[in-house]
């Protein structure tokens, strides 16, 4: 059966994880016919990836987008549902972040981090959810963080979106529980990806993978129907690291 599959932030860290882990389940599970469509803003990363991907045997598409653009993340959502016709799945993954001191924060942090996760995912997911709701089935997942339960000193901006990241998910899981779309809120912990920079070998050596995570997504996309994984908190065995 072919499942229409659209990752955002799937050039790198936890969205190309994901997408990763969806093409190795079709590898191994015949009944799993997965049709990806990669999207970020750099088409070399994503190339990279969907090659990868492909080696499993997955149909592949990439789409640049930046849906910090409410252009682009609808004009992304348009051309999904023109080549295809539907949506399976919405992995909610593109996100970014500045920290700094609350004091030392910008206009220009705030505008950053907000456009895209909270603007771009919010029009985005709205702008293809009727799909899901008209076909009763599909799943919708936000990539969040457990910034979107806890706050950090340095990330005031960026919990404020996370936190907003994650009404936005238990608001939607109110209209998919009346059309049988499952949402889930993934809220990862410390993960080794390009966001955090440079990072000492100490404090990577007790950080999670992007596969981590991504091995948990796939898991709760293929669950039975019936069943919604309706939040997965994932931390590393040792804690938050800045707590």
């Amino acid at each position: 059966m072919k499942h229409i599959i659209l990752i955002t932030g799937a050039g790198k860290g936890i969205g190309r994880a994901i997408a990763i882990a969806f093409a190795r389940e079709s590898a191994r599970n015949n009944a799993f016919d997965p049709h990806l469509v990669l999207a970020s803003r750099t088409e070399k990363d994503l190339e990279c990836v969907a090659e990868t991907c492909r080696s499993y045997g997955a149909q592949t598409a990439v789409e640049v987008a930046d849906i910090s653009d409410i252009r682009q993340a609808t004009g992304l959502a348009e051309r999904v549902l023109e080549q295809y016709g539907t949506l399976d799945c919405l992995v909610n993954n593109a996100g970014v972040g500045r920290f700094k001191p609350f004091a030392e924060l910008t206009e220009e942090d705030f505008e950053h981090t907000v456009a895209t996760n909270m603007k771009g995912t919010f029009f985005l997911t709205q702008k293809l959810f009727p799909v899901m709701e008209k076909n009763r089935k599909g799943h919708v997942f936000f990539i969040t963080s457990v910034a979107a339960e806890k706050t950090f000193k340095s990330s005031a901006i960026y919990c404020m979106t996370k936190f907003a990241q994650k009404g936005l998910a238990e608001t939607l899981r109110l209209y998919g529980k009346e059309c049988n779309v499952r949402v889930t809120n993934v809220m990862p912990g410390a993960v080794f990806t390009p966001m955090w920079g440079e990072v000492p070998e100490e404090m990577k050596s007790v950080m999670m993978m992007p596969e981590d995570i991504a091995i948990p997504v796939v898991s709760a996309y293929l669950l039975p129907g019936r069943t919604a994984v309706e939040e997965l908190v994932i931390r590393p065995v040792g804690g938050d690291i800045n707590e």
